[in-house]
């Protein structure tokens, strides 16, 4: 049965990420959105912050299932109400890791992800989305030929978040376009690989401190062994690889998105509490207090599905539809809870407090879109729960 009342375990471990994002990331917040430059010093103190709140998450007892997914949507909704953009740019494998722990073998895991433990900052990125394919990721167009003992990969990615800093990527390409989905395959590409070239950082309208590039690969040629699982894996497992990261993550985006729907709906409790103008109308207060009710429950409604999502994936339940549902309905409610703000606090002077509400809206736009679109995530929703309509 799932529970969503936490444990004192869990609790401590949010309490202590919120304390890290007051400490850490809202001093630095605006500073690192207008200059587009997160200061190394800044990663070395998250990373010693959150190796320290590593030690908050109990071990896991015998027979009981894990709450890796869960401990992580508890920090994750935290940063997220710290700086949006900063979290999504903290060191560690990242968007890497899903893919290499459900299709590397032991050895892979162990070899790939080892770099990550020995002290030092690491990134780690995923390179799925490509130009003019949008969410079909069965239109792949990044081709990867064996050649001796090595992959030669040729294609473009663009979109790809730590893209640049990524010690190692984790790129997805087809082995034979004529297979289509089930010519997918993943492959490691270290940083500095031969044929592998950094594109445009992009501008971005929000999210500015995280770090957005475009990749080309020509000629990029990886060890044969780079190939997660090895060549003998399963047609599909490639394109299975593909969408079970993404269900692994889309309850990641839709609680960083309750995360920064939260900081905007509390700004708005603050700006009503201790600068509402003077001779504001009584009753205009009274509608937006009645709006911030309503708004508090959607997002205690979207932080539940994304714990739903990540309940499931920790006991390795096929999550799919419960992972589109959360990203979809946090997707489109950070957008109306900053909105909301942009639109309540207009009156008065622009102090700090309207300087972070405009930035937030311009950080939420982003996860109405990446790792699917809401169109996307209702078209799988429906297939799922519709499995005998054939919906195109």
């Amino acid at each position: 049965m799932i529970d969503f009342t936490l444990s004192k375990e869990q609790e401590a471990f949010r309490e202590y990420a919120h304390q890290v994002a007051v400490e850490e990331m809202r001093p630095v917040s605006l500073a690192c959105d207008q200059s587009e430059n997160v200061q190394e010093a800044f990663f070395w103190n998250m990373q010693k912050r959150l190796r320290a709140s590593a030690a908050l998450r109990p071990s896991r007892e015998p027979g009981k299932a894990r709450q890796d997914n869960l401990f992580s949507l508890l920090l994750q909704e935290e940063m997220a109400w710290g700086d949006a953009a900063l979290a999504i740019s903290l060191p560690g494998p990242g968007l890497a890791a899903p893919p290499i722990l459900s299709q590397g073998t032991s050895e892979q895991q162990a070899r790939f992800l080892s770099i990550y433990n020995d002290g030092k900052l690491h990134w780690g990125a995923l390179a799925l989305t490509e130009p003019g394919i949008g969410s079909d990721v069965a239109g792949m167009a990044t081709t990867a030929a064996l050649e001796g003992d090595e992959w030669v990969i040729n294609g473009h990615k663009h979109y790809i978040t730590n893209g640049e800093r990524a010690d190692l990527i984790v790129t997805f390409a087809t082995i034979d376009k004529q297979l289509g989905r089930e010519g997918i395959r993943p492959f490691v590409v270290p940083k500095g690989t031969p044929g592998l070239i950094m594109g445009r950082i992009e501008e971005k309208m929000g999210l500015r401190a995280s770090q957005t590039v475009e990749l080309i690969f020509e000629n990029c040629r990886v060890p044969k062994d780079h190939l997660l699982a090895g060549r003998e894996q399963t047609q599909k497992a490639g394109f299975k690889a593909a969408m079970g990261t993404l269900d692994a993550t889309r309850p990641l985006v839709a609680i960083l998105a309750v995360g920064l729907a939260r900081a905007a709906y509390e700004a708005v409790q603050h700006w009503l509490e201790k600068e509402l103008p003077a001779g504001y109308p009584l009753s205009k207060r009274h509608e937006i207090e009645d709006e911030l009710a309503a708004l508090g429950q959607e997002i205690q409604m979207a932080r539940f599905l994304a714990w739903r999502a990540a309940w499931m994936a920790d006991r390795r339940m096929p999550n799919s539809k419960e992972a589109s549902m959360s990203k979809a309905y946090a997707g489109s409610l950070v957008m109306k809870a900053t909105a909301a703000a942009v639109r309540i606090t207009a009156p008065g002077e622009d102090g700090e407090t309207k300087q972070f509400i405009h930035k937030w809206f311009r950080d939420a736009k982003v996860f109405d879109i990446f790792e699917g679109t809401a169109q996307i995530q209702r078209l799988i929703i429906a297939r799922r729960m519709f499995p005998d309509i054939d919906i195109p």
